[in-house]
């Protein structure tokens, strides 16, 4: 039996891409919340993704047509659960929550993946392993709540942060269902993932109208829908997908953790907060979880 090539370091480079990328999306999300409604957010993110990909993907797409057509079940779930739902729910999730309480329940992803993957595959995890999701959970937290725990006791359960519970499972499901997408070039199974996700948009963005209206084309919202369909829509997803093809579903889900550190940094950029030591105390737990979980393999 063939032992699987180890991965490399630029290989793990490339999947902390993916975080760093949807830390943008959950700070720019909660900025335009009262600007574009969260449907019609998402929607115009996969459409524009998708117009912008199309061109550029369609020799792949064209020759990929019968595999995508073959395996349309496992492929129209993965674009429901990765594409139509997950980002549609937590930009629901940022109008009735907290950023703390999104990204606090965000970080649990990882061990969800885990959980999942222990259903459908019967994986395992060691005792290192399990100590490392324990640390970047940790981590995460003390990253997210400011190094206050007690914050922790002080959240109340709302509804955004029930949508982002199940945004999280939905996403979870997705990543460890990935191993078993049609076997198609990375850019067209992108492509047909981001066209079939935004047709299941497509009538809830319509109810959307019909409920509270159009919204202004601003050139503020114009750059935030273009933010979203490039950097955490293809560029995201393609470096997520990679991770999972080349580390497997739990390790690239472990990565989910740097989301609260990147988010942390674009802050003292972007909003002139200062850095303080929980960001430092929190990502060090969190790579030292990572370095932790990849010590060993099952």
């Amino acid at each position: 039996m063939n032992t699987p090539p180890k991965p490399t370091l630029s290989e793990f480079l490339i999947v902390a891409v993916a975080p760093m990328c949807w830390a943008g999306n959950i700070v720019l999300a909660k900025g335009v919340a009262t600007s574009i409604p969260p449907t019609a957010l998402a929607f115009w993110r996969w459409a524009v993704a998708f117009l912008v990909l199309l061109p550029l993907t369609w020799s792949y797409v064209k020759r990929d047509w019968k595999t995508a057509w073959t395996g349309w079940k496992i492929l129209g779930l993965l674009a429901f659960l990765g594409v139509t739902c997950f980002n549609t729910l937590l930009y629901m999730a940022m109008h009735t929550t907290t950023a703390i309480n999104g990204a606090l329940i965000q970080t649990t992803m990882p061990a969800v993946i885990i959980l999942i993957s222990l259903i459908l595959y019967g994986e395992r995890v060691t005792w290192v392993q399990a100590i490392g999701v324990s640390l970047c959970v940790v981590g995460a937290g003390l990253v997210v709540l400011k190094g206050r725990w007690q914050a922790l006791m002080d959240m109340a359960l709302v509804q955004g942060d029930l949508l982002m519970i199940v945004a999280v499972v939905l996403y979870a499901l997705y990543s460890a269902l990935l191993p078993k997408r049609p076997n198609m070039h990375p850019m067209s199974f992108l492509t047909y993932t981001f066209g079939l996700g935004c047709l299941g948009l497509l009538p809830l963005y319509l109810w959307e109208m019909w409920i509270v209206g159009t919204f202004a084309l601003t050139p503020g919202v114009a750059g935030s829908i273009g933010y979203v369909a490039f950097f955490p829509s293809i560029v995201a997803y393609f470096c997520w997908n990679r991770g999972v093809a080349v580390i497997g579903a739990n390790r690239t889900g472990l990565f989910i953790n740097l989301i609260p550190f990147f988010a942390a940094i674009l802050a003292i950029v972007f909003l002139g907060e200062s850095l303080k030591a929980y960001h430092l105390g929190g990502m060090g737990l969190i790579l030292l979880g990572i370095v932790m979980f990849n010590r060993k393999g099952r």
